[in-house]
């Protein structure tokens, strides 16, 4: 929940004009709902894409305040986050509730960021590899094989965002292992190695090229370091 309208606009134009050396990376924004049509307009000329942080459960209806799959696809967006840890942790967010929106976001084309990640106290407790196989197998109930080419996952562990805390690049790596070794499991071997696992959590540009090196994390969910123009492109630059 950042940026005015003009700052929205700035900021996605000098991304743009700072990304146009990058030919082999996939740069999307998502900003608030509120600045999605003019950041898609400002970024419409160019290979940016843009998605929302959230999206509603439900199609339609008497849901006031809610922002539905088709209302961000008629928007002009093509990706959506669902299952944020701040849509979990502060807004009580279930599995459940993450895998209809899942579907809600699958059945109008976007392609899904699904986040998952666990908190100190779980991980401390030795209870990660359980919280992250749940929210998986909740969180992408009913997803079929063919679906799953528009999954993209997100490993955020909670208690490195916003914390300036960062996963070692040993341990994101330990995690996207077993991330991969979990879709194998409810999918196959090509899905576990097609699919893009991202990391996310206080991701910057002082340490995106170590965790890049590892060879099971494909990219960075930017949070804070996303809100300078600088500081994303050089994480870019740095993939």
């Amino acid at each position: 929940m950042n940026t005015s309208l003009s700052e929205a606009v700035s900021l996605a134009k000098a991304i743009s004009a700072g990304a146009q050396s990058f030919n082999n990376v996939q740069l999307v924004v998502c900003p608030p709902f509120t600045w999605i049509i003019p950041v898609c307009e400002a970024l419409s000329n160019t290979s940016i894409s843009v998605g929302a942080q959230n999206c509603a459960a439900e199609e339609k209806g008497a849901f006031t305040g809610e922002v539905s799959a088709p209302m961000l696809v008629s928007a002009g967006v093509g990706y959506v986050l669902v299952g944020h840890s701040e849509r979990r942790a502060i807004f009580g967010e279930t599995d459940a509730v993450i895998n209809l929106k899942v579907k809600q976001a699958l059945a109008q084309g976007l392609t899904v960021i699904f986040c998952c990640g666990e908190s100190l106290d779980e991980r401390n407790d030795g209870k990660l590899k359980q919280v992250i196989s749940g929210q998986l197998s909740n969180g992408l109930f009913e997803v079929t094989l063919a679906d799953m080419k528009r999954i993209i996952i997100a490993y955020e562990p909670v208690w490195a965002i916003g914390t300036g805390l960062t996963a070692t690049p040993e341990q994101a790596q330990e995690v996207h292992v077993f991330l991969r070794a979990q879709l194998q499991q409810l999918y196959d071997g090509e899905t576990a190695t097609s699919t893009s696992v991202l990391y996310g959590g206080s991701c910057n540009p002082s340490n995106a090229a170590s965790l890049f090196e590892q060879p099971d994390i494909d990219g960075g969910l930017i949070g804070g370091a996303s809100l300078k123009a600088t500081d994303f492109l050089a994480i870019a630059a740095a993939l």
